[in-house]
């Protein structure tokens, strides 16, 4: 086999690593020589930073933010990658009767604070937060890339994003000529070609502490999502950091997952929902979506 005019016997193993959107970005990717993977790997992790200033909740002035200023006029043109965001992560909510939801803005920030001081939101403002949570307050233009929010919603695209950029980063490295490459960005896994001579790249999936699960994968994604490190507890009982849109509040069932799905965006958003819906909910969707595949640990 060859590529690019090269054997793939040739090709070595390159392993890099930085900072971004609040975790660690490992990449590994095979090519002929150090310098034209460093190339890179460089523009991955600036696109990384790129998409970061466009989707994070944490800035007032990233672009997600600014199109849910109080007093915006809609609609908002907005840029490519945060429509297709959007586009996506409606889609996905659509798919999971809300399970995962991007509205779910003023709920993150409920829950974010209840986990600083240690007690449940006030009853009154969790109940306006679950009013304002509901995937079709978003209302999308393709023909010019234009959104419409409803007055008082708050996006948060903490639950995909990280996907994204992960499915960017095979396209970036693509872009540069390396296909044969893995994207890990903390429990999301985009993998493209499988390295020389394997079938696959050989990931490790862990959903508690006690148990290990090795695939092998390529050309393809996955994700876990659960309490095993996140969680805090509040009178007594445990909460996940993953918020259930109907409760307001983070899941109290010991709950994780692993999804393979063809896309990290993908099995991004689906390994929060399944988590949401639970085992037998999360399989019968997992069913009926085209590539994708749900592994829950045993009980």
């Amino acid at each position: 086999m060859t590529w690019s005019g090269i054997q793939a016997a040739d090709l070595i193993r390159h392993d890099f690593s930085g900072p971004g959107m609040a975790t660690t970005f490992r990449i590994a990717c095979y090519a002929e020589e150090k310098g034209r993977a460093e190339k890179a790997t460089e523009a991955c992790f600036q696109r990384i930073a790129q998409l970061n200033a466009i989707f994070t909740d944490y800035d007032p002035t990233s672009e997600l933010m600014r199109l849910c200023a109080p007093g915006v006029r809609y609609p908002v043109k907005v840029s490519g990658p945060l429509f297709d965001l959007l586009q996506r992560a409606r889609s996905l909510a659509e798919a999971t009767n809300g399970a995962f939801d991007p509205t779910c803005g003023h709920l993150s920030n409920l829950w974010r604070r209840a986990k600083r001081q240690g007690k449940l939101p006030p009853a009154d403002r969790l109940q306006k937060a679950i009013a304002a949570t509901d995937w079709r307050r978003i209302t999308l233009i393709p023909e010019n890339l234009s959104v419409t929010l409803q007055p008082g919603t708050l996006l948060d695209l903490g639950g995909i994003a990280k996907g994204y950029a992960a499915d960017e980063c095979l396209r970036v490295l693509k872009q540069h000529g390396i296909t044969r490459a893995v994207v890990q960005a903390g429990g999301d896994t985009a993998v493209g070609d499988p390295p020389p001579e394997e079938s696959g790249w050989e990931i490790t999936l862990r959903t508690d502490s006690k148990h290990e699960t090795q695939v092998r994968l390529a050309n393809g994604a996955v994700s876990t999502s659960g309490d095993l490190y996140q969680f805090v507890e509040i009178e007594g009982r445990r909460y996940s950091h993953i918020i259930s849109p109907k409760s307001g509040l983070g899941l109290t069932e010991r709950i994780a997952c692993s999804v393979f799905a063809p896309d990290c965006t993908t099995s991004d958003a689906l390994a929060t929902a399944m988590c949401v819906l639970g085992r037998t909910a999360g399989a019968e969707l997992a069913a009926k979506l085209p590539g994708v595949k749900v592994l829950f640990p045993k009980p």
